[in-house]
């Protein structure tokens, strides 16, 4: 008999709106963006009523008061929201300390073996899914699976109040109808390309070799290969090892002047090393991130043998990568930089994780 993990992926629904409309009885199932609603404003989360209007996280204000004249718009109130996810982070401790963050409002947990004994994953997302409904008064969708791919896939497939469970008996199936944009790690680029190769769901995908996917999307391949077929061996990792330190501004105006570029990238570059400072990081990638007029982004990376902590050493890398970029007719309106690949990482531990397997009857 095959043994198989139980993962649960938990994730809450509109998190930061939903605290807001929570506290703030009035806003209730009223279209509501926590963010600024200034000409150069960012959308940080939309409740599920502006979500009909198209509203998304990481929309431009503008965008989103044209899609939605009657949205609302607040302030976001970050200790609060720290504070709920502590409380929703106690509750998930409650039945196993196997628990990766991924960020305020989402984990995986492992139950395979859990504090109370209970057989049934599904059981243990069910009793999570109340008490966070009773205690916080708020909602959380779940999924269920025996990895973190088909767990995530599952907790976004019934979305809002959700819970799905994708059992190993019937992946295969499950995987075969689903998009491509549902996969996890194909964005919209991705998806355009897979398109244009004639890959359009899990069945399509399961047909192209691993060969082909290496030529065409290099490292990724393996991964869209192995996920077609519902293998993913990444266990929980409840100790997760910093990768990167990085700091973006939006700014004010477009820019396309190359001293007011090079001014905001010292900038930048200022606040990255006070960053690396207090982070105690030390990588030796720097990436440089642009986001022109239009949203369309790009990134640019260097490595160095050396690890990169000064401002001497990173603002020239960060002028030289800024080289590549046309922004002359292509105003910028975000200016990042981060650095990756810390020391404590090393190339030869990749995919060294084994999954323990131990066995039960049923999901």
């Amino acid at each position: 008999m095959q043994h198989f993990r139980k993962i649960i992926h938990l994730d809450m629904d509109a998190f930061y709106a939903s605290v807001e409309q929570r506290d703030n009885p009035e806003f209730r199932g009223k279209p509501l963006a926590v963010g600024y609603s200034e000409e150069r404003g960012v959308v940080a989360a939309a409740s599920y009523e502006a979500r009909k209007y198209g509203v998304r996280s990481a929309m431009a204000s503008l965008r989103a008061r044209r899609l939605c004249p009657e949205l609302i718009f607040i302030p976001g109130r970050m200790d609060v929201y720290k504070e709920v996810s502590r409380r929703i982070y106690e509750i998930f401790h409650d039945y196993t300390d196997v628990i990766e963050p991924l960020s305020l409002d989402e984990a995986f947990l492992d139950v395979t073996e859990n504090k109370i004994g209970e057989e049934l994953a599904v059981n243990i997302a069910k009793e999570i899914k109340r008490r966070i409904r009773e205690e916080l008064s708020l909602v959380a969708s779940a999924g269920v699976s025996y990895n973190k791919f088909l767990a995530k896939i599952a907790s976004d497939y019934r979305k809002p109040d959700g819970l799905c469970t994708i059992h190993p008996n019937h992946a295969e199936e499950f995987i075969t109808r689903l998009p491509i944009e549902s996969f996890w790690g194909v964005g919209p680029v991705t998806a355009k390309k897979m398109r244009t190769l004639g890959i359009y769901n899990g069945y399509t995908l399961r047909s192209c070799s691993l060969d082909m996917l290496n030529r065409h999307f290099g490292k990724a391949g393996q991964l869209y290969y192995d996920f077609a077929r519902g293998i993913d061996l990444r266990p929980v990792e409840t100790v997760r090892i910093r990768k990167s330190v990085g700091c973006e501004t939006t700014l004010e105006k477009d820019i396309t002047r190359k001293s007011s570029v090079i001014i905001e990238l010292y900038h930048v570059a200022t606040e990255l090393v006070k960053r690396l400072e207090r982070a105690g990081f030390k990588g030796s990638t720097l990436t440089l991130k642009i986001k022109f007029y239009d949203f369309n982004q790009i990134t640019r990376s260097i490595t160095q043998p050396k690890e990169l902590t000064e401002l001497d050493v990173i603002l020239p890398l960060a002028k030289e990568l800024l080289k590549d970029v046309e922004y002359e007719t292509y105003p910028i309106r975000l200016i990042g930089l981060s650095v990756s690949h810390p020391k404590e990482e090393q190339p030869e531990d990749k995919g060294m994780w084994e999954q323990l397997s131990f066995e039960f009857s049923d999901w």
